[in-house]
């Protein structure tokens, strides 16, 4: 059965737009596993732009599911993660200009350094994954380096319609296909919502399915907790 990881980035957005102590992302991470997401995903960005270190070390502490790490593949980051030791890091890119994540990892471009950082994540008992489009090529590196995990890059998906949409879903499916037949675990997100994740969800070992941003914006309506109910119900309905 496909999980929810639920990223709650957007609560620290708001807090970090007035630079006060509320809405504390701790406290809507509780609400979040009332709903019954079945892990915490936090993007510690380099410019600390949303989530604070605070907010990390205190999620470890205070969480009942499990905690993803989004990090960039720098030395701080894994000085940072060997430190806090979550239940596993998700490896993405990261540009400071950037809204939010614009793509996938090019793992291609990057083995040695990507195999090293891997190896010393794992050497903690860290579980790792890499956030990748999804491309052949990018899936067969990411087992090649020592990866175990992956997370499907839905984007472009969830930004197109019609045919070019079920185009982008069918290569999605085929790099699960792809991705499961090489041994790896398969996450996927990035701008799903309630109305374009069913399809997503009802493909084929898929292991978790991580969305925040809709989740957080329909909370602004039916509130936190109902909102996560509703897109468990979605995900699991198949």
């Amino acid at each position: 059965m496909t999980t929810l990881g639920v990223n709650i980035d957007h609560i620290a957005n708001v807090r970090q737009a007035r630079k006060t102590i509320e809405p504390d992302p701790v406290q809507f991470a509780f609400l979040a596993e009332l709903g019954g997401a079945d892990s915490i995903t936090v993007h510690l960005r380099e410019d600390r732009r949303h989530i604070q270190d605070r907010d990390v070390f205190l999620l470890k502490e205070t969480i009942k599911t499990r905690l993803n790490l989004e990090m960039a593949a720098t030395k701080e980051m894994l000085e940072i993660a060997k430190k806090l030791l979550p239940d596993y890091v998700t490896i993405v890119p990261e540009k400071r200009e950037e809204v939010t994540t614009e793509g996938g990892l090019d793992v291609k471009s990057n083995v040695n350094h990507l195999k090293n950082f891997v190896k010393n994540l794992e050497d903690s008992n860290i579980e790792v994954s890499a956030f990748i489009d999804p491309v052949s090529e990018q899936i067969n590196y990411s087992k090649e380096i020592g990866f175990k995990f992956i997370e499907l890059h839905t984007g472009k998906y969830a930004e197109l319609t019609g045919q070019d949409q079920y185009e982008e879903l069918q290569r999605i499916i085929e790099s699960t296909h792809l991705a499961s037949d090489l041994g790896l675990v398969i996450n996927a997100g990035h701008g799903l919502n309630y109305n374009n994740v069913k399809k997503i969800a009802a493909i084929n070992n898929i292991n978790e399915l991580n969305i925040g941003h809709s989740i957080v914006a329909r909370a602004l309506a039916v509130g936190l907790e109902k909102s996560v109910r509703e897109m468990k119900s979605l995900i699991t309905s198949n």
